[in-house]
């Protein structure tokens, strides 16, 4: 049996996320706050949600919520998302993480 795929990940936001989601109208918050519990939390395959990044940003993942996005690293030893940064789709993919 694949115990990797049997366990559930848990999320895990830095700092700068979260006070990147803390500035977003309430709206929008609530959004992502729903979409980090409900659908990525417990989750036993993140990588299906989200899409893998290239170029300078490789090794990240990206997660959608409507005109957001999550810029995310995976930890397969310890089964945990890790939320680096939160943006508008126009802006957070010229962050230096």
């Amino acid at each position: 049996m694949n115990w990797k795929n049997a366990l559930a990940w848990t999320v895990e936001i830095r700092e700068t996320a979260e006070k990147q989601i803390l500035h977003l109208d309430m709206q929008d918050k609530v959004r992502i706050v729903r979409f980090l519990r409900l659908r990525l939390s417990g989750t036993h395959d993140p990588r299906s949600m989200g899409k893998p990044l290239r170029g300078r940003l490789a090794g990240l993942w990206r997660y959608r919520v409507g005109n957001y996005r999550l810029l995310c690293r995976l930890r397969d030893e310890t089964i945990t998302v890790i939320v680096l940064e939160v943006g508008h789709r126009r802006e957070v993919y010229r962050t230096d993480i």
